[in-house]
């Protein structure tokens, strides 16, 4: 999501107002009131009860028209709409009328707020786009656990099983001790108090099905990335580097972004055993740390459900006090709805040893044979160091292991959802050198959605130069000509529009845009010979590598040759990235540019929301490196190999890279 000021006032909206006098009007159940019955002095609590809580609160209609209404208006911004009604081979499961099921939601009728909430988030992420999202805090404030995480384990015939990861009782131990002993003792007969023999154990059936038929569940409402094989490989356990360490994933079986499942039932083979066996466990849910302590249903609406000081945008220049800063940083990330927990990756599997120069997301290793050098990068936005801080710690970081003799280097990005879009031009510019595909332009060219007010606003900032600091998105300075140079000021960039026809619907687009990351953006100078060969470079993930991550592996793969390595999911082709998008946006962002604008009163405007929500746009498109005249967000990009994970290497990053090293350098 873009920043458009460096710090925003806390500022009480007409809108904010409005919300808490509707969290007032809630309808308690005739037998009490459900939500004080899970109120935040319980750390732990069960699913059902949480659901209970959520169901209680009556859908009420003036939130439903507001948000169905800032919805519905902020629509015309998101640019693949129309390609999503039917996406082309091979995402053509990506079949979604969001227009229209938005319209369909606006009517139905509802028990429940949260009955309406699960209808939306889920019509977005049909879609199977990240930055296209709908993300009501009021239902975030709980995530469900297992302690069994699930692996894809590939034996050494080749012959492939789901079991419950090898690591599932130290990471339980180690993260839910308060909570261990709830899930040893709802273990049956001579399984109870056994939770550590079910690690490694081979699944056989979940809930009385075969296990792919429950990945398959998952698969069609988990949202996020357009390849099937990468939604699948969303419900196993894997790892991704944090800021602060290494983080293990639980996977979308062991962790829910909301209360969906009491329990479930499985059918397993321990190891070591001739019989099978059979269990039923209860997922808890755990309150989060980010989620605001309630009493009973009115303090949990007015704490979590009420829109927010950042909910919707400013003018920027209604208060001169404001801090601003002269270029932003664009973004290109997925919106994620499931709670950010910093599970530790075990410390017998944490790579050892990162150079001096590691820091954050930015972690440098040299193997044992002194010749690879791995980049673990587990996001293009360094929460720490900043966007100078992460482009001086990639110069410095692939400079030492240059120094140290490297010929070869692995780029680790499992998990990575994106970041700033141009720290993935810089990453690519200084591994591949200066040359035709890396400058001026390292990325792709891109193009945004000219829907009406787009145009308006544009013409608005031209017209009548409403934003002399260079504050807003659709300001001209902020972007360039398809033959990468600077956009006039005051220069109406939007129109004319580019028409369309796409699946039977006409559609507007601006004009094709150039480089928006000049040498200006970087506060340090890139070096005047690559940093390796790009031939040499191997991207590596579990699929899940998106927006930056994949402007990045796409333009390193496409333009220069560099190799990709998916790391496990099951037999066949496996997409090394998904969810490209050209930039990343927000509701709250637009509503800036449409109140700085002084737009707001227009009928084309969506009004200020006033529940505690996130509204994800994908705002730019990229044309696409092989077939330029269309996007690359529906063109395939399979993995050059597909790795299968064994028991020995299996989340575990430095035999993952070892195993790299053998299959794709030698």
């Amino acid at each position: 999501m873009v920043m458009i000021l460096s710090a925003l006032k806390t500022w009480v909206s007409a809108a904010t107002l409005v919300g808490a006098a509707l969290a007032a009007e809630s309808d308690v159940a005739s037998q009490g009131d459900l939500c004080s019955k899970i109120a935040s002095v319980k750390k732990w609590v069960a699913p059902n009860d949480v659901r209970a809580c959520f169901q209680s609160y009556k859908l009420n209609e003036k939130i439903r028209s507001n948000i169905v209404e800032v919805v519905s208006k902020t629509l015309p911004f998101h640019t693949s709409v129309n390609y999503q009604r039917q996406a082309p081979p091979p995402f053509e499961e990506i079949h979604e009328d969001l227009p229209g099921d938005v319209e369909r939601i606006s009517k139905k009728k509802y028990n429940s707020e949260y009955d309406m909430h699960i209808e939306l988030s889920r019509a977005f992420k049909r879609l199977n786009d990240g930055h296209a999202a709908w993300v009501n805090y009021c239902y975030g404030l709980y995530v469900n656990y297992l302690p069994i995480p699930l692996s894809l384990i590939t034996d050494s015939n080749g012959q492939q099983s789901i079991r419950i990861a090898f690591e599932a009782f130290d990471v339980a131990k180690a993260e839910f001790p308060d909570q261990v002993d709830v899930w040893q003792n709802a273990l049956p007969g001579a399984l109870k108090g056994k939770l550590s023999s079910l690690s490694g154990a081979k699944v056989l059936e979940i809930n009385g099905n075969d296990p792919w038929d429950a990945v398959e569940a998952n698969v069609a409402i988990a949202g996020s990335y357009q390849a099937h094989t990468t939604r699948q490989n969303a419900y196993f356990a894997s790892y991704q580097r944090s800021t602060t360490g290494w983080v293990y994933r639980m996977g979308d079986f062991a962790q829910q972004s909301l209360p969906l499942s009491d329990s479930v039932t499985l059918t397993v083979l321990r190891l070591n055993q001739t019989k099978s066996d059979t269990f039923t466990l209860p997922y808890r849910s755990r309150f989060g740390s980010t989620s605001v302590a309630f009493a009973d249903t009115a303090t949990w609406r007015q704490n979590n459900c009420v829109a927010l000081s950042t909910t919707n945008g400013v003018d920027v220049y209604a208060n001169t006090t404001t801090s601003r800063r002269a270029r932003k940083h664009f973004v290109n990330e997925i919106v994620d709805d499931t709670a950010l927990v910093n599970v530790a990756l075990p410390p017998t599997v944490t790579p050892p040893n990162p150079l001096n120069i590691s820091q954050s997301v930015s972690q440098f290793y040299l193997l044992d044979d002194k010749k690879t050098g791995v980049l673990a990068l587990g996001s293009f936005s360094d929460g720490i160091a900043g966007f100078n801080g992460q482009i001086a710690t990639l110069l410095a970081g692939l400079q030492a292991l240059k120094a140290a003799g490297t010929t070869q280097l692995i780029v680790d990005v499992t998990n990575n959802g994106g970041g700033y879009i141009c720290i993935a031009h810089w990453l690519h510019r200084i591994i591949a050198g200066p040359k035709e595909t890396t400058e001026p332009q390292a990325g792709l060219y891109t193009t945004a959605r000219a829907g009406p007010l787009a145009r308006l606003i544009s013409e608005t900032i031209a017209e009548y130069k409403v934003d002399p600091d260079n504050l807003l998105l659709y300001n001209s300075l902020n972007w360039a000509y398809a033959n990468n140079t600077s956009f006039p000021p005051n220069y109406d960039w939007v129109s004319p529009v580019v028409p369309k026809f796409i699946n039977g619907h006409q559609d507007a687009f601006t004009q094709r845009l150039g480089s928006e990351c000049p040498a200006s953006s970087f506060n340090s100078t890139a070096p005047a010979h690559a940093l390796f060969d790009p031939k040499k470079v191997a991207i590596v993930s579990n699929g899940r590598c998106a927006s930056s991550c994949s402007l990045f592996s796409i333009t390193m793969a496409k333009k220069e040759g560099a190799k990709t390595v998916v790391v496990g999911g099951k037999k066949g082709p496996q997409q090394y990235c998904g969810t490209v998008g050209g930039q990343s946006t927000d509701f709250a962002t637009i509503d800036t540019d449409i109140k700085t604008t002084k737009l707001k009163n227009n009928t084309l405007s969506p009004p200020d929301l006033i529940v505690n929500a996130v509204n994800g746009i994908t705002w730019r498109l990229g044309y696409g490196v092989w077939s330029p005249d269309e996007p690359e967000e529906w063109q395939s990009r399979p993995a050059d190999i597909n790795l299968p994970v064994t028991a020995d290497i299996s989340n575990n990053p430095v035999k993952i890279w070892e195993r790299v090293v053998k299959v794709a350098f030698n």
